[in-house]
């Protein structure tokens, strides 16, 4: 069974089937890429805890930056976000998001209960 959760006419926010949540991309609010790490991050970790999951059952995330210059700076919120021991698999690359104003982007798909 598909369970789909906050659904929109393009998307849906979180998709859960056979033990597995997917999230839809997120972004952040803030000017700096550590203010929208923070944020997304924040709003990934809101999202799993609807889904019945948490960023310990992170499975895989892929990360796009607008400019890879900012790698560094969006891996010492990363870093201090993922609990340790819990490293999901990750690739990150550089992304025109889909607005100016964007940074960060973040995918993630976990485990859930």
């Amino acid at each position: 069974m598909i369970e789909r959760m906050e659904i929109g006419q393009r998307m849906s926010k979180i998709v859960k089937h056979n033990g597995t949540v997917y999230l839809c991309g997120q972004v952040g609010a803030g000017d700096t890429v550590t203010e929208q790490t923070q944020d997304c991050l924040a709003r990934v970790d809101a999202l799993l805890q609807q889904a019945g999951s948490s960023r310990e059952q992170i499975l895989q995330a892929i990360i796009w930056l607008s400019d890879m210059k900012d790698f560094a700076e969006m891996n010492a919120v990363w870093d201090a976000w993922v609990p340790e021991g819990h490293a999901p698999a990750r690739a990150c690359g550089e992304a025109k998001l889909a607005r100016d104003v964007l940074k960060v982007e973040v995918i993630v798909t976990a485990a859930y209960d």
